[in-house]
């Protein structure tokens, strides 16, 4: 049994669809990982900013407690 070459071409335009198919594939699959590190860059600086503002209230509340014993004791 012989390959004619009418089966051989579609055979040749079936592998490369398919190696196209799963190049297209791997490119979606890297450009999403590229979307979420950069949303997890954004979250990281998102959540060091909440971090960051937990600690200026501290600070901001504990100079509040400091002003209004001074304000105290000069009454």
């Amino acid at each position: 049994m012989s390959i004619t070459s009418e089966l051989f071409i579609i055979i040749i335009i079936n592998v490369v669809s398919a190696g196209v198919f799963i190049g297209g594939l791997a490119m979606s699959i890297k450009f999403i990982e590229l979307q979420i590190k950069r949303l997890e860059e954004k979250q990281d600086k998102h959540n060091s900013l909440i971090e960051r503002m937990a600690i200026v209230e501290q600070s901001t509340k504990s100079a509040h407690h400091r002003i209004d014993s001074i304000e105290g004791n000069l009454l």
